[in-house]
């Protein structure tokens, strides 16, 4: 699956207004996510997860990081996320469909922060772009 030109556009607009915001946005993504799939919680039984402990913020803030790695890698997201596929696959042992819970997580925290900007066109470029982003870390599990 390849984005659009169009698609492309609207990921890397949106990405200039996420990013400065990334720590806020990947803690509030993690806390959805432990809130809406509390099953996730089961790969960090380390990690304080009360809303905004410093494990969140931490996690969150490397998360985004990811996401951002990905949209500057846009024609070679494979590539950029190749190791934390690597990570996720066979070190952490990672139910590959966590990485849909997230995207959905991160989609719902991104249009809670962003209303105006997050159009029906960008839903669903952001949702495709996720897409492509939950595929390539699931490479390793193939």
């Amino acid at each position: 699956m390849s984005l659009t030109k169009a698609e492309r556009t609207i990921i890397m607009s949106m990405w200039g207004k996420i990013s400065p915001q990334a720590d806020a946005i990947g803690t509030e993504t993690l806390e959805r996510l432990f809130a809406s799939y509390p099953q996730t919680k089961t790969y960090f039984p380390h990690f304080d997860l009360h809303p905004g402990s410093a494990h969140l913020r931490s996690h969150g803030s490397k998360v985004v990081a990811a996401v951002g790695d990905a949209v500057k890698n846009i024609d070679n997201i494979s590539g950029a996320l190749s190791k934390l596929s690597e990570l996720h696959a066979y070190i952490l042992r990672v139910d590959p469909v966590n990485f849909k819970l997230l995207s959905h997580c991160l989609l719902v925290t991104m249009a809670s922060h962003f209303p105006v900007d997050f159009t029906a066109d960008a839903h669903a470029a952001w949702d495709k772009f996720l897409s492509v982003v939950s595929s390539v870390l699931t490479e390793k599990y193939r």
